[in-house]
């Protein structure tokens, strides 16, 4: 099978267990938790470059 033909199987796949009303609703909520998940994880890089003296304020 040509390597594009497993993305045409699975996003049809998705389409027939989702339909085509219910994709961009879960595609938008996909990027609202990554855009969190990014944000916490900038946050806890911050926290922990911070001196400790500076951290219990």
């Amino acid at each position: 099978m040509p390597k594009g033909m497993e993305w045409v199987i699975i996003i049809l796949a998705i389409v027939l267990l989702f339909g085509g009303r219910k994709i961009p609703e879960l595609m938008k909520g996909l990027g609202s938790g990554i855009r969190e998940f990014k944000k916490a994880s900038s946050g806890v890089e911050e926290d922990e470059s911070k001196p400790s003296s500076e951290q219990k304020n």
